[in-house]
């Protein structure tokens, strides 16, 4: 059997999800192709997602992943969610089967996977988060389910920051999950900070906020990997803070996709060396 699988997102051309779907099967010596399908390329936009997976299931896809900023919007042409897509409200991997279309979440469990190794000390009492999109609603989901006691999110979409909010706190009642209204607040006496906006990728660059509002007390996470490191990212180091960079969350959230569209289980630990 061989498998066909891609990634579809916007402006994703230097994507290294290819290379690492491509480089563990040869590994595992499955033939296995991994295509990207880039919106950017061909002006697209969200209003052509219904063709663009009518075709991928019409070509014979066996899965894609799905990035920024379609990880929402897919989700009325599924016909399927697993209960962690469903409770995070985003998709960034689709499962062509039977003909249907199943939705999953692998961006929490590559999050918490990628946390857990690099930081399994860190405090979890109070977190800041910047972003409420699709990767920050994986993103706090994996928090809160490593034990977070309180999590403040900051989006500049102020009804964005609330819709996820108040999600997130229906499904862990036992911690508090709030809105902050800037980036300063939702930082000031966080024992850590997480960055999950789009803020700071080569297709988007810049900082999502100074540097200068983190102390070397609070641990710094960051969820890009191209590029490799950030501009927020180093100057986090700099400062002496723990930080996380986005690469192992890549890492891992491929492998599970991997294996939801294989079947088969990857070497993880070897995928993360091999990352380039």
């Amino acid at each position: 059997m061989s498998w066909l699988c891609g990634l579809v997102g916007e402006g994703i051309s230097s994507s290294r999800s290819p290379a690492m779907h491509e480089r563990e099967a040869k590994n595992m010596g499955i033939p296995l192709v991994y295509r990207i399908i880039d919106t950017h390329q061909w002006k697209g936009s969200v209003q052509n997602l219904p063709d663009i997976f009518h075709w991928l299931e019409r070509f014979g896809f066996n899965g894609v992943n799905v990035t920024h900023p379609y990880k929402q919007a897919i989700i009325p042409l599924l016909d399927e969610l697993s209960d962690a897509a469903s409770a995070i409200g985003a998709v960034n991997t689709v499962i062509f089967k039977n003909g249907k279309l199943s939705g999953h979440n692998t961006d929490w469990s590559g999050y918490a996977a990628n946390f857990k190794q690099t930081l399994p000390n860190a405090s979890l009492a109070s977190i800041g988060q910047i972003g409420a999109g699709g990767a920050a609603a994986a993103v706090a989901y994996a928090l809160l389910s490593l034990g977070a006691v309180e999590l403040k999110i900051f989006d500049v979409d102020k009804k964005k920051a609330h819709d996820l909010a108040e999600r997130l706190q229906n499904l862990f009642p036992s911690a508090v999950v709030n809105v902050a209204q800037s980036a300063k607040d939702a930082i000031n006496g966080a024992s850590g900070v997480v960055q999950t906006s789009p803020i700071g990728m080569d297709s988007h660059p810049g900082t999502p906020f100074p540097s200068s509002l983190l102390t070397e007390k609070q641990w710094f996470s960051e969820v890009i990997y191209f590029p490799r490191e950030t501009k927020l990212l180093g100057e986090a180091r700099s400062k002496g803070c723990p930080t996380v960079s986005g690469i192992g969350m890549a890492v891992f959230q491929a492998a599970d996709a991997f294996e939801l569209f294989t079947g088969l289980t990857p070497a993880r630990e070897r995928m993360l060396r091999e990352f380039d």
